[in-house]
């Protein structure tokens, strides 16, 4: 048996350093999803405010998690696909309920719009829900995702305080971003790809940069 682990490790390694760097940064990006957003969820919770942080953007992530997770789901594609989505949405569920929190959001309004999105989900989830819809919203993932990078940053520039921002959060996501510019560069050479993520982490650096400038010592 250990000769066989042995004739498959060596299999495996065969398909060049190129390759096998490739699924290795693949592997630390889905795992650094398992935990990406849970540093900028303390941050905002041990601060007790959400000042500075894009209320906009964190419905537009949602809404770019959720379309990304039930069209891969009504498709029926493999879960290790696309394990990362359900990770990130659970996450971005704590994100926002704490950030509307400390900014006086969770109203009538709040609560109206999270009933109409359980009830989509769950349409999503018996698979009742168009999946020609979901076809259509897909591509506008990309650019929604940007939007919600710049919002972010505006916030920052315009509030001159990232006390509620975690760095750690952001310095993640421009690493993620970037492991995948070099794994689809290698697996597929797909420009769309390589152009969304190029964007992702060059607008995910300027938060965290944004973020180290604005961010205000704590007391004493």
């Amino acid at each position: 048996m250990a000769g066989g682990v042995v004739e498959l490790v060596f299999h495996y390694l065969e398909k060049g350093v190129v390759l096998v760097l490739a699924d290795m940064l693949s592997l630390i990006t889905v795992s650094s999803c398992l935990f990406i957003k849970v540093p900028q969820i303390n941050t905002i919770r041990k601060a007790k405010s959400s000042k500075g942080i894009s209320i906009v953007g964190l419905c537009l992530e949602l809404f770019s998690y959720t379309v990304m997770l039930s069209y891969n789901y009504t498709r029926d594609y493999e879960f290790l696909s696309y394990m990362e989505y359900p990770v990130l949405l659970l996450q971005e569920y704590a994100l926002i309920y704490w950030a509307f929190k400390y900014q006086d959001l969770l109203g009538n309004r709040t609560q109206f719009f999270s009933i109409i999105y359980v009830i989509i989900a769950t349409l999503i989830y018996l698979k009742l829900f168009p999946i020609i819809i979901l076809t259509f919203l897909v591509p506008f993932c990309t650019p929604i995702g940007a939007t919600s990078k710049v919002l972010q940053l505006m916030a920052i520039l315009r509030t001159k305080d990232a006390s509620s921002v975690s760095r750690t959060t952001w310095v993640l996501s421009a690493f993620t971003n970037m492991t995948r510019i070099y794994t689809v560069y290698v697996q597929s050479f797909d420009k769309m790809l390589l152009t969304n993520f190029f964007i992702s982490t060059l607008l995910s650096a300027s938060v965290f940069v944004a973020a180290s400038i604005y961010k205000k010592p704590k007391k004493a």
